[in-house]
């Protein structure tokens, strides 16, 4: 059976007890992303917290990252990118073989603390839509990881 979309280990990660993304109810949309180390932010500082997972999915699908509301409520955390975009060919990039990272940033006054294992951010996975004229390929083949696309 073909591959359809999931979440692998990366190879810098494997054997390091990180867990694949998954659903905590039957009816929640988003796969929840955990931090594969400690770290620490300080106020006013982004953070790109290490996943130590990719994700793979067809080629007319998209992996969306959004905030988990507690971390926004709760410890005064966002998404610095405010929603993250994976495209299908970031899986198997050269320079970070498709590693999620989560770009955290504290708006708040105090220093915050992600434990190894906590959750992160939630990932949905959906079909995208294409312009007429469109043609796959267009923008030639991604060369590096995150922040890459278009970069000369």
């Amino acid at each position: 059976m073909e591959k359809a979309r999931g979440f692998e280990v990366v190879t810098r990660w494997q054997g390091k007890d990180v867990a694949l993304p998954k659903r905590q109810t039957a009816r929640s949309a988003g796969y929840d992303l955990e931090a594969a180390e400690s770290v620490t932010i300080a106020p006013r500082e982004t953070v790109m917290v290490a996943t130590g997972v990719k994700a793979y999915m067809q080629p007319d699908e998209v992996l969306m990252i959004y905030n988990r509301s507690s971390l926004a409520t709760k410890r005064r955390l966002m998404l610095a990118n405010t929603v993250g975009v994976i495209d299908a060919d970031y899986y198997g990039s050269p320079e970070t073989e498709g590693e999620i990272f989560i770009p955290l940033y504290n708006y708040g006054t105090e220093t915050q603390r992600i434990a190894k294992g906590e959750r992160v951010a939630q990932g949905i996975f959906t079909h995208y839509l294409t312009v007429d004229g469109d043609a796959p390929g267009l923008g030639g083949e991604r060369s590096g990881g995150f922040g890459s696309t278009g970069r000369q």
